[in-house]
């Protein structure tokens, strides 16, 4: 087998994160291929071939597999953002589910209970946070605003269609794509690092309907602002017949040559810069840059999942590490003695902070730093962890001061369940034993998936020993 070598076969499974198995009988190998599903025959290039294992380009697919759908979205196949939206939703739910729990199978040591996937709520329409991108259709073709063309760095397909956020941000997003047409001026090209319209970033809220609208731009251009953007883009705006509430709209500078949405300065153009949403009962302000949950109502599952695992919280001091907005800590807040949140982007902080007396509870408090040094500054014990790091999971250093507690029961919540496959190894050789692990579906029609699992301390007679010098600090199970 060589690079460039052209194959066809039958896509026989998927592994994590979207990872096809193409066997070649007459080769007596397997070929991985990206963005196929199980059943489709198709037709590939082999692009990689390392140490014995090679990877493959579909280029067609010429038979359909025998589960696949016609996709709800025109613009499927072309925009890089879902991956599955030819696949019945209860099979997509399946096949992340064996996906996950082969992972999960492979990597923890002993018996555990496995959950299975929970499905999202909603199907379409879920995303309360879209950042779409300006650019050209093709090479010098026209301006267009939308999503990265599947497989490229460079060209945008304009995604008016798409399914996976409702009308209101369709609406936005072809007003601004009309009105920064009408400007004449160039959008930031990445290569060349020159331009003006960079991104469009559109929130709303699923429980009050509030909305908030950003447009980012470099700085360098010689622009009426006041005419245009803080004219005649908001006047545009705000004549949208839409289903929510436009709260506010603003305008970011960034200079930056990186490709993402980076505050270098954000001013208001009209309302205020931030909106409310509300989750199980509980209020919270978001700012354009704030994290939180894209799925609002499957992020409503996902904490209630969390509220079980942990388990009985009366009396107790939990630790909510890699806090975010503080949503965890504040939901858990109501029935413990005490949360104490630890987030390394102080914006995120301070909206924590704010949000914690927006709904009245006084026994949260957020420390602003990295885990990792912020640890040995907390001059309190917890007795529960929850752990909710970024995609590429806790520093091993930071795991090891945090598995030095000791505590009882800790949950961890990963993104990126590659993630949590690595950080198990740790947990588990410091002393941890997996008690179960579930999915929660926060991102239907793509391969992404959350997966929440418990963990408990094992007791051995070494740290029962350390325990009793502790005050009868509990370690936990048998």
């Amino acid at each position: 087998m060589k690079k460039g070598e052209v194959y066809e076969g039958v896509i026989e499974s998927v592994d994590f994160p979207n990872k096809g198995k193409v066997l070649l009988s007459d080769e007596d190998r397997y070929v991985i291929v990206k963005n196929g599903i199980p059943g489709q025959k198709v037709r590939f290039s082999v692009n990689k071939i390392r140490k014995g294992k090679a990877e493959g380009r579909i280029l067609e697919v010429l038979d359909v597999s025998p589960m696949e759908i016609t996709s709800p979205c025109p613009h499927f196949g072309q925009c890089g953002g879902c991956t599955y939206q030819n696949l019945p939703y209860e099979e997509q739910i399946k096949m992340k589910n064996i996906q996950i729990k082969a992972m999960m199978d492979e990597a923890v040591e002993g018996e555990y209970i496995w959950e299975g996937i929970k499905p999202s709520p909603v199907k379409e329409g879920y995303r309360n946070k879209m950042e779409f991108s300006f650019g050209d259709e093709y090479k010098d073709g026209p301006l267009t605003l939308g999503m990265h063309k599947r497989g490229s760095f460079h060209d945008i397909v304009n995604v008016g269609d798409c399914r996976i956020v409702d009308e209101d941000y369709r609406r936005i997003l072809l007003c601004t794509l009309e009105y920064a047409r009408e400007t004449g001026l160039p959008y930031y090209h990445r290569m060349r690092h020159t331009g003006f319209f960079r991104h469009l970033l559109v929130r709303k809220a699923v429980k009050t309907g509030e909305i908030l609208i950003d447009i980012v731009t470099t700085g360098e251009n010689d622009f009426d602002e006041k005419k245009f953007i803080e004219g005649e883009w908001v006047k545009r705006l705000l004549s949208l017949k839409l289903d929510g509430t436009v709260t506010g709209i603003l305008h970011t500078q960034n200079n930056s040559v990186a490709d993402v949405v980076k505050n270098e300065g954000t001013k208001i153009l009209y309302g205020q810069d931030y909106f409310y949403e509300e989750l199980l009962g509980l209020k919270f302000k978001i700012t354009p840059f704030s994290f939180f949950q894209t799925n609002s109502l499957g992020a409503e599952v996902l904490y209630e999942t969390v509220r079980e695992y942990i388990g009985e919280t009366r009396d107790r001091v939990i630790f909510d590490l890699y806090s975010g907005t503080g949503t965890i800590a504040q939901i858990l807040a109501p029935v413990a003695k005490k949360v104490v949140g630890v987030e390394i982007i102080e914006e995120a902080v301070e909206a924590a902070k704010e949000n914690a007396g927006l709904n009245g509870l006084k026994n949260c408090v957020f420390w602003a730093g990295d885990v990792l040094k912020v640890i040995d500054e907390l001059h309190e014990k917890p007795d529960l962890i929850v752990l909710d790091p970024p995609r590429d999971g806790v520093n091993p250093k930071a795991l090891q001061k945090i598995t030095d507690f000791g505590v009882e029961r800790m949950v961890y919540i990963a993104c990126k369940p590659t993630s949590l496959v690595r950080d198990l190894e740790m947990l588990q050789g410091r002393g941890y034993r997996v008690e179960k692990i579930g999915g929660i579906d926060l991102f239907p029609g793509t391969y992404h998936v959350e997966v929440v699992c418990l963990f408990s301390k094992l007791r051995t007679k070494q740290n029962i020993e350390v325990g009793n010098e502790r005050d009868g600090f509990n370690f936990g199970r048998e």
